[in-house]
């Protein structure tokens, strides 16, 4: 017995109708759920960018923590001393080479070249001079003249070298408005107090006049 041209052989093209379609895009939406992944919903969400902007916030924090640490280092190099500030009040003096304070602002730190052997000229001073395209020595009468002990006047240029006791410091940076202007002015008036107590003749033939410390503080 011949079949019928149904388009779809001797069983039929399948369903007919108007609930066909409807059948078959029922089943693709049911393979479609059923391979589809769960996706968060977004209280989810919110948490899990929460979790990572604390984190984020955490790790910023410690790595300013340790930078601000690091820059308690500092060098003082081999003619200073430095002198450590807590809160502006002189704590303690450390010495050359590597050393650490408590960062800024807790403690800070001064670097006076304490070490080194200064040098201080009385009676003289040195100007540039453009004709000889350098510089010169004028003589400063009002520090060079002085009274000798048989009421003659001499001019007397001398050089002070001085240097900062390590254990006096404090005392230079805190407790002396000019340090350099204050040994000059001692130094001025020991040398004066010599001359003043000394002849003439000993002091132009060169003999030496009685020594005395100028400053042991």
């Amino acid at each position: 017995m011949p079949w019928k041209n149904q388009g779809g052989g001797p069983w039929g093209s399948g369903p007919k109708g108007p609930w066909a379609p409807a059948a078959i895009g029922g089943a693709k939406a049911a393979r479609s759920r059923g391979s589809a992944a769960p996706r968060p919903g977004p209280a989810a969400a919110a948490v899990a960018r929460r979790h990572f902007s604390g984190i984020g916030i955490a790790l910023v924090l410690v790595g300013a923590l340790a930078i601000w640490g690091l820059s308690g280092f500092f060098r003082v190099q081999s003619e200073e001393l430095g002198v450590v500030l807590r809160f502006g009040k002189h704590v303690r003096t450390v010495q050359p080479g590597l050393n650490y304070h408590l960062p800024y602002p807790i403690e800070t730190v001064l670097l006076p070249k304490a070490l080194r052997v200064s040098t201080i000229s009385i009676g003289m001073t040195l100007i540039d001079d453009p004709a000889r395209r350098g510089r010169t020595m004028r003589d400063v009468p009002e520090e060079s003249l002085m009274l000798t002990g048989d009421e003659n006047i001499v001019d007397v240029d001398f050089t002070v070298l001085w240097r900062i006791k390590p254990d006096g410091v404090g005392n230079y940076l805190f407790n002396i408005q000019n340090p350099e202007g204050t040994v000059k002015a001692v130094a001025e008036s020991a040398m004066r107090e010599i001359v003043g107590k000394s002849n003439i003749q000993p002091i132009l033939t060169g003999a030496a006049p009685p020594r005395k410390p100028v400053c042991r503080n």
